[in-house]
């Protein structure tokens, strides 16, 4: 029985795969054999020996379940697949694991995993890419009212909106991108760090082992990587999630009954309510922003594995153990929703173009502002006059053209035509349609609009 819910409910089995108990055994082994062909390369080990781990370094061989067998009974998780590995070599088992420790094995396997992930990773916001520049090239000219502090401020076009995203959704991939040659690194570096098991061809084998399994090698270490690097990673992975969590956010408010511009799409059996019939709930936006809070938090507690004791203690090792699997699994099922979601948004145009109108035209005022300025009235002066006519239209509950067009003042500046000019929506997104474009273009997606 499943206890937790990304065995059952939450996450893609393509992804779990990579966490999952054999994949990492598997993962350990690989460098286990990439140990033993790099001491076979220097001369610390025979050829054949070197052949013979390599070989058997693999789950056909070594099964899970000696692992654990071996496990329960000397409580070292490491060691205990190097005991499992050493059964099944025979003679060349007295060489594996020679010179390592514990964190060279496991944090070099971890890296690997990752490597495998980013693929996932980086797959994922690509196509979440994709869908935002075609939302945001269908969506440039559909002009729709701008909020600020949750009122109606100006009108602006949800082809920016979508822009604004697709930028924010690019500096995640350019983080993941520039991260990686910190978090994509191993090491054979022995007891805290001094390579002193590995003798005089330490670092030699270290770059050989690294070369082998795809990876960097460290630098310098102690007995562990380093820990801001994986920290750094899950950072990186919560701004990620903050940024869905943003995007899935405001379509929850757009779906609200009183606003409903645009919706989740509604499936044909999908039940909103146990008790409700009539409800449409955005459950994919609400487990989004819900799921963004997990990952969020484990890139706190990540922080915390950064001081450790000395040369190492085991204190990040549980703590990782949950919250590495976990943000990776969560952050490639919260992009997924969030694709889904966002291929298959309702919008509804009329409701759009309706709200542009809730408040009788006031939303204009600093349009026709700017005209008063034009045609010669100070800004200030044009401000305050502008602002004591919004206020008598939402007091009175009048169309603010109404209140316009029997004010001196104004007529005084503009005629009533140019007055409709000024208080037309359409004529008032300023640049908003060439910054899209202009997004496109230096995003590299499109070379001519």
């Amino acid at each position: 029985m499943s206890v937790h819910p990304i065995e059952s409910r939450y996450g893609r089995s393509e992804v779990r795969e990579i966490f999952d108990e054999e994949y990492r055994l598997q993962k350990m082994l690989d460098v286990e054999a990439a140990l033993a062909r790099a001491q076979g390369r220097v001369g610390d080990i025979p050829p054949s020996a070197a052949d013979d781990i390599s070989k058997k370094a693999n789950i056909r061989y070594v099964k899970i379940q000696r692992v654990k067998e071996i496990e329960r009974e000397i409580h070292h998780d490491v060691m205990a697949m190097v005991k499992a590995l050493t059964e099944v070599c025979g003679d060349s088992g007295r060489y594996v694991h020679l010179g390592a420790t514990s964190n060279d094995i496991s944090d070099t396997a971890l890296a690997l995993q990752l490597k495998k992930f980013l693929q996932f990773l980086l797959e994922d916001l690509d196509r979440l890419k994709s869908v935002l520049i075609d939302l945001a090239k269908k969506h440039k000219h559909v002009v729709c009212i701008g909020r600020t502090h949750g009122q109606h401020s100006i009108p602006t076009t949800y082809g920016l909106k979508f822009a604004i995203w697709l930028c924010e959704i690019q500096r995640g991939i350019d983080r993941i991108n520039e991260c990686k040659k910190r978090i994509l690194v191993g090491q054979m570096t022995g007891a805290v760090g001094t390579q002193a098991a590995l003798g005089r061809n330490g670092m030699r084998i270290q770059r050989l082992i690294m070369k082998d399994l795809g990876l960097e090698p460290v630098l310098v270490s102690n007995q562990v990587i380093q820990r801001d690097r994986h920290s750094e990673f899950l950072l990186h992975l919560a701004l990620i999630a903050e940024s869905l969590n943003k995007i899935a956010t405001e379509i929850r408010n757009l779906q609200r009954t009183e606003i409903a511009e645009v919706s989740e799409r509604f499936r044909e059996k999908q039940v909103g309510s146990s008790t409700m019939p009539h409800k449409r709930n955005p459950i994919y936006a609400e487990r989004i922003c819900g799921l963004a809070r997990v990952i969020k938090a484990n890139a706190i507690a990540s922080l915390e594995n950064i001081p450790l004791w000395h040369e190492r203690d085991l204190t990040n090792s549980s703590c990782e153990r949950i919250i590495i699997p976990e943000s990776c699994i969560l952050i490639d099922y919260i992009l997924n929703l969030t694709i889904d979601l966002l291929k298959n948004l309702v919008f509804d145009y009329d409701k759009i173009e309706k709200n542009l109108s809730l408040s009788q035209g006031r939303i204009m005022a600093e349009s026709v502002m700017m005209l008063l300025v034009e045609k010669g009235m100070s800004r200030q002066e044009a401000h305050e006059l502008m602002r004591t006519c919004a206020m008598k239209s939402y007091e009175k509950r009048i169309p603010f053209r109404d209140v316009l067009v029997k004010n001196s003042k104004v007529l005084k500046y503009v005629t009533a035509d140019e007055l409709d000019s000024a208080l037309d929506p359409e004529r008032y997104t300023g640049t908003a349609v060439q910054q899209v474009d202009m997004v496109l273009r230096n995003l590299g997606y499109i070379h001519k609009i």
